[in-house]
């Protein structure tokens, strides 16, 4: 497989930024990728962790087709090892997986062109560490008239992330935090994951995600930063702020939903767009940045686009900075 050396009897996988030296018959940091007799080797290809299909806006993206319905392939393993992590029984536990059904590329492009579904999303557990099969199920859908969409942590080495962006049509990065200290406690580190967001930026439609931990990442001087991070490169990116509710191994209180609304309020003063997350059925809308129209809202995932005529706000006929059905 691709990006990996040879290296006094051991192979270094290049394809994240931890770059592991794997031993013979052993795993990197993720659990997915393996030395097999000196040659890297993916034995969970194509098992799949769950098969949906969801509202785009779960994943989340507001901005890419809203009201749309997505395929989300979910799979394995992760190259970080966050204690609050939400899906942590496919992310953090791999020991059964090798019993799983094997599913083809072309069989999971098939299902997408055969329920009428529009787009795929590579999501749930980390999905860059299965990047031969996400490679060849894109290009398949692509030729299917797919499209793909990533939902990801954004550790990923340049090379292989601007080959794999290439082939998103939309991608979602889970920005943990904007502090080195807090990236060193799950695993890896900050300046990986805002290149990749630069990357991403430039090749593709892009949101980002930052789950709100009190005591963690919550200060406003934090959420501040990232919303100016993302303001540097384009203040149309969605930013999602998301609260956080206690799993796996943290106990901490649920952040207080007055306090992601507080917080979406002020990084609102920076980027054009900033979305509450996991507030219960609370109204979440976009407005025509013209003049301020409703042209999607939201409750739950009941999603209205009445605020969108031929592509246009219906309103003032002004266009919409984000692609629409």
């Amino acid at each position: 497989m691709a990006y990996s050396e040879d290296v006094h009897e051991k192979l270094i996988c290049n394809l994240c930024p931890h770059n592991c030296v794997i031993s013979n018959e052993q795993y990197g940091i993720c659990s997915i990728r393996k030395n097999e007799n000196m040659k890297l080797e993916l034995p969970f290809y194509g098992l799949l962790s769950a098969l949906n299909i969801d509202p785009i806006e779960k994943k989340p993206l507001y901005h890419y087709y809203p009201g749309s319905s997505i395929l989300s392939a979910g799979f394995y393993g992760c190259n970080f090892h966050c204690p609050f992590c939400q899906n942590y029984q496919i992310s953090q536990e791999t020991e059964s997986v090798k019993s799983k059904k094997y599913t083809p590329p072309l069989e999971l492009v098939q299902l997408a062109v055969n329920e009428g579904i529009p787009s795929i999303a590579y999501t749930y557990s980390e999905p860059v560490i299965h990047f031969e099969y996400i490679m060849e199920c894109a290009e398949l859908a692509h030729s299917n008239n797919i499209r793909n969409v990533l939902i990801t942590n954004g550790y990923l080495n340049p090379l292989p992330a601007k080959e794999l962006l290439s082939l998103m049509d939309g991608v979602n990065v889970d920005l943990k935090s904007f502090t080195e200290s807090f990236y060193h406690k799950i695993g890896g580190s900050l300046e990986p994951v805002k290149e990749f967001i630069r990357l991403a930026s430039e090749l593709t439609h892009l949101e980002v995600t930052t789950l709100v931990i009190p005591g963690e990442n919550d200060s406003e001087k934090e959420i501040m930063s990232i919303a100016e991070f993302l303001a540097d490169i384009d203040t149309d990116i969605p930013l999602h702020l998301s609260c956080y509710y206690p799993v796996y191994k943290y106990k901490t209180p649920p952040t207080s939903i007055d306090s992601v609304l507080s917080l979406t309020e002020k990084a609102s003063h920076i980027l054009n767009f900033v979305y509450p997350g996991n507030v219960g059925l609370k109204e979440i809308n976009t407005k025509c940045s013209e003049c301020g129209n409703t042209i999607v809202s939201r409750k739950g995932y009941s999603v209205s686009t009445t605020g969108i005529i031929n592509g246009k706000c219906s309103k003032c006929g002004g266009g919409i900075p984000f692609p629409v059905n």
